[in-house]
Order: C-alpha cells, then structure tokens, then sequence
C-alpha cells in the first residue's frame, strides 16, 4: 500500500513528468534531467498534513503544464542524506531546478494561485518554441560570434523596435555592448529591462558576463597568483583571485578546475564563494557548452556525494 506522495498518485496522463525518486538516483532524476527541462522537486512526508493538499495541487499544476517542467518527490523519511545536503529544515519544502542547480522554491503551503504562478515561472526557464523573430535573432547572434558587434547591436535593436520584450534580443543586444567593451551601457540596459523579461534566462546570461567582464579589469597577475597559490594550497583568496584571472585570460576550464577545488577545500568559506563564482562562469556560457556542462556534474557530485 502506497502512501501519498507515490507514483500512483500522478495524475492521469502524467507519464514521466511526474515520479518518485530516491537517494540512488536523485542525481539522474533530478541534477541531470534538468539540464534538458526544468525539474520542481517536492519533499513530503506521509505523516505531514499540508503535504497532502499541496502535493496534489502541485501535481495537477505540473501536468497542465504540458511537458514544460517535471516534477519529482522526495520522501524525507526515506532520503535524510539528500534532505540534510539540502539544508531541508520543515515540509513541504519546494525546489526548483534548472540546468543543475536550485533556482527557485518555496516553503509551506500555498495558495492555487501561487502554485500556479509558481509553476508557470519554472516552466519559462525551458524558453518558448514560438519562433517569431528567431531567425532575426539568430543572424544577429552570428553577427557576435563573428565579432560584428555593432551591426549585431543594430539588429537585435531592430528586433527589439518591433518587439520590446523579446529576451533573446535584449540580453543580445547587452552582450553586444560587453563585446564592445561599453560596460556602462551594458549594465543600464540591464537596469532598464522590461519587467516581463527582466528575469528571463537570456538576461541572466548578460547579466554574468557583465560581472565577468567587471572582474576581469581588476584581474591580477595569473603567474604571481599561482605562485601564492602553490606556495599555500590553503590560500583561499589567492585560489579564488588566480580563477578570475585565469577566466580573463580566456583560461575558462582552468578557471572552473580552480573553482572546482576550491569548493573541495572549503565549500562555505566566504559564504560559499567557490559556488557562487562557478554558477557565473556557468550562466555565462551556452547551456550545451562542454565546460559548463562538465563543470555543473563534478559540483553536483560535489555536492551530492
């Protein structure tokens, strides 16, 4: 006999978008299946009464969502090591995650609405299949790539003139001005973003690569940063230093392998500076990009080990 919360439970129709998973495979269930789609994560417990409303409503809100988002649940009785990796202090507790890592989530019962809102929110992450002005897009991106930056500025500024809330443009035309070093710029654009976009993941991309770029025009030294560094693999600013600069040198996966050990050193000192420098290395790039993906499974391995 199942309790709630178990695969039966799903609503009908809900296939794989809805399943139970356990310690063993959390990491495939949920760090590697959100890569691809975003994963809302529910931890529950038979004897927890605002569970029994919540998880069905969340279900319910999940299915209807067509395939844009999966849900998963955790039964906390049944996995302590995970809920105590994730610092799970009361249930129902909500998880959003995306391309590995926790991006949004709640705690305690919520309203229909705000579970739908919630909902909704995390399904965005997944991006829109209309493909309107994609293809405008797409030659002003290649335009970038190329190195055309103020023509690529020019168009996804057309694109924007016939559509003001396109993210994709937006966040374009904010790189196109990073890559024509006009930081300021960059970064007012950013300030100025519509509200509808201002949280899409197209300008979380633009708004790492401005941090980035900040931080590289403070970069020290690479060669007397590894020096301190070797000298003391405890000198954990030095560590963290050499990784920024070694990312303004265009040394990205050295940066990442820096970061990488850092965190296996001291995961929270700084208030877990390694993390936070690692998940900004890796918004910056594209999502398919081998060093961001590589780098997400050796911290989630980190993390979840």
């Amino acid at each position: 006999m199942l309790e709630f919360g178990q695969a039966d439970t799903a609503p009908a129709g809900a296939g794989d978008l809805i399943k139970d998973t356990t310690e063993a495979t959390f990491m495939a269930d949920v760090i590697d299946a959100s890569q691809d789609i975003p994963v809302i994560v529910d931890f529950w417990a038979p004897w927890c009464g605002p569970c029994k409303t919540l998880g069905p409503a969340l279900e319910a809100a999940v299915t209807a969502a067509k395939g844009k988002v999966r849900m998963v649940k955790v039964n906390v009785d049944e996995a302590q090591m995970i809920a105590g990796q994730l610092r799970i202090q009361s249930i129902p507790t909500v998880y959003a995650f995306h391309k590995g890592q926790p991006v949004d989530g709640f705690q305690g019962a919520i309203s229909p609405a705000e579970i739908t809102d919630f909902v909704t929110r995390v399904s965005a992450l997944a991006g829109d299949a209309d493909g309107g002005l994609a293809e405008a897009v797409e030659a002003a991106e290649a335009m970038l790539a190329e190195g055309a930056a103020v023509d690529a500025a020019q168009t996804f500024a057309a694109i924007l003139g016939e559509e003001p809330e396109n993210a994709a443009a937006y966040g374009g035309l904010v790189r196109a001005h990073l890559a024509m070093e006009e930081l300021d710029q960059a970064e007012g654009l950013l300030s100025a973003a519509p509200e509808a976009i201002a949280k899409a993941p197209e300008l979380d991309v633009a708004r790492a690569q401005l941090e980035l770029a900040r931080q590289a025009a403070e970069a020290g030294p690479v060669a007397e940063l590894r020096a301190k560094v070797e000298a003391d693999g405890d000198d954990h600013q030095s560590r963290l230093d050499l990784a920024q600069a070694l990312h303004a040198n265009g040394e990205t996966e050295a940066a990442v392998d820096e970061l990488l050990e850092l965190f296996r050193r001291d995961r929270e000192w700084q208030d877990g500076a390694a993390k936070a420098q690692l998940f900004t290395i890796f918004d910056a790039l594209k999502p398919q990009d081998p060093i961001a993906l590589n780098g997400r499974r050796r911290l989630s391995s980190m993390i979840f080990a």
